[in-house]
């Protein structure tokens, strides 16, 4: 029996490509900065200054869609991408986490 093939990354454009690559490191940068994560503030402040710079990308990636007439955010394509890329695990790493400790509100 062959082994299960991984899934396939969806056709995207150079800006998409771009946009979605932008959106996953801006993630995990604020996921190295979140307050309810990080375990040292020199590992956050890295993140944090990092991050000005994913946000320059991700900006820049928009831009060029917008500018190159594509108006539409295809979504069901780019979370495809994302999910394909880990993004799910990546982007819940963002989260606060449950606190075990508490009882049910």
């Amino acid at each position: 029996m062959p082994a299960p093939e991984d899934p396939r990354l969806p056709a995207l454009t150079r800006a998409e490509s771009a946009f979605v690559d932008s959106w996953l490191e801006a993630v995990d940068l604020l996921a190295r900065a979140n307050p309810a994560r990080a375990t040292h503030t020199y590992g956050a402040l890295r993140a944090a200054q990092a991050l000005v710079g994913r946000a320059t990308a991700l900006r820049d990636a928009l831009t060029s869609m917008h500018e190159r007439g594509e108006t539409d955010v295809h979504t069901h394509t780019l979370a495809r991408a994302l999910r394909v890329l880990d993004g799910e695990r990546r982007a819940r790493r963002v989260t606060v986490p449950q606190n075990r400790d508490a009882g049910p509100t």
